[in-house]
């Protein structure tokens, strides 16, 4: 597989390249990055091929963003895919201190919560002015679900709906300032309860749809398929445990998890596969997924994730991780060649 083959949209004129960079980690997402850094980091994506790049207001406290907009201001706009997201709006903050929400040196802006009509709409301009564009191609809700806001989620949920959060989005579409729409989350049950309320394009999953966990094969990702609402996997290491690291939905992995990650990597082996090539190409085979979205510390590790795409895994694995329990029988499964 190439990481610069696209995949079109049912439902938008918009074609999305299976594998883009996150860049929470341009904002010092767990370790700091120095801006020369980030363009470097940048820079080397963009000399490999990867023409998607996702990002979010939150991520540094709006530093992913001045970043990525920056690293991007001599490239020719139309040569990439850009998304961002709404349902913070980042407000100045003198508070703001260092490891705040994990990020390492975040700016003076404390992000506060707001999905309606108004917010989106601020949000998505302030998004405009740091990343340095007119337009950005997908707009995700970022964050929405019950998971992330306990008894708050009923009053955001109205923000979202009744108050206009998804009209707005749909303006924004209708005018042509985006391309596409829909959530950016780690909760897969709050997308299926969108694609209720609003005709979503695109959707992004974080650490849902995986090597280790696929419980978002149905309803969510069957409806999708059927529906045409196209999923872009992120997380696909579910936060590092699936690369060699400890973490599991960024905090630390439970003896059970990491277990299963044991299980799996047992296997790998046994076919010559590293356990994280495996992790990359899983999600691409499901018809609802059209791409792949995995962050980097620098451009080592950006090469490393393209390289695990591109790694040949026999069709024999795959059938050997379903037949030990360890895939969804359900999961569609990759074949080489395709």
């Amino acid at each position: 597989m190439k990481h610069t083959d696209r995949r079109k949209l049912p439902r938008a004129d918009l074609s999305v390249p299976v594998f883009g960079l996150g860049c929470a980690q341009l904002g010092g997402l767990f370790q700091p990055m120095t801006d020369a850094g980030a363009g470097e980091l940048v820079d080397a994506a963009w000399g490999e091929g990867v023409r998607f790049f996702d990002t979010a207001p939150y991520y540094g406290y709006t530093l992913s963003e001045r970043r990525l907009g920056a690293a991007l201001a001599r490239r020719p706009r139309e040569d990439h895919l850009l998304s961002t997201k709404v349902g913070r709006l980042m407000v100045p903050d003198a508070s703001v201190r260092p490891g705040d929400d994990g990020f390492a040196e975040p700016l003076p802006f404390r992000p506060r919560y707001d999905y309606s009509h108004a917010g989106v709409m601020r949000s998505f301009e302030d998004s405009l002015q740091r990343l340095g564009v007119a337009k950005v191609d997908i707009l995700f809700v970022h964050d929405i679900g019950r998971v992330t806001h306990g008894e708050r989620h009923a009053h955001h949920w109205e923000q979202l709906t009744r108050g206009g959060g998804f009209r707005a989005l749909e303006t924004l579409r209708h005018e042509g300032r985006i391309r596409a729409f829909g959530l950016g989350v780690n909760e897969w049950e709050v997308v299926h309860d969108a694609l209720q309320e609003a005709d979503l394009d695109i959707s992004m999953l974080a650490g849902r749809y995986t090597l280790l966990e696929q419980h978002s094969l149905s309803p969510l990702l069957a409806e999708s398929a059927r529906r045409g609402h196209a999923i872009v996997v992120a997380g696909p290491f579910n936060s590092g445990v699936l690369a060699g690291g400890g973490h599991f939905n960024y905090g630390r992995a439970p003896a059970g998890v990491l277990e299963r990650v044991s299980r799996l990597e047992a296997v790998c082996r046994e076919f010559e596969v590293p356990l994280p090539a495996a992790a990359l190409q899983f999600p691409l085979a499901h018809p609802a997924v059209v791409s792949c979205v995995a962050g980097a510390h620098d451009a080592a590790q950006l090469r490393q994730n393209l390289a695990w795409l591109r790694h040949p895994v026999p069709d024999a694995l795959w059938l050997a991780l379903r037949d030990r329990g360890l895939l969804d029988e359900r999961a569609p499964l990759p074949r080489q060649g395709s």
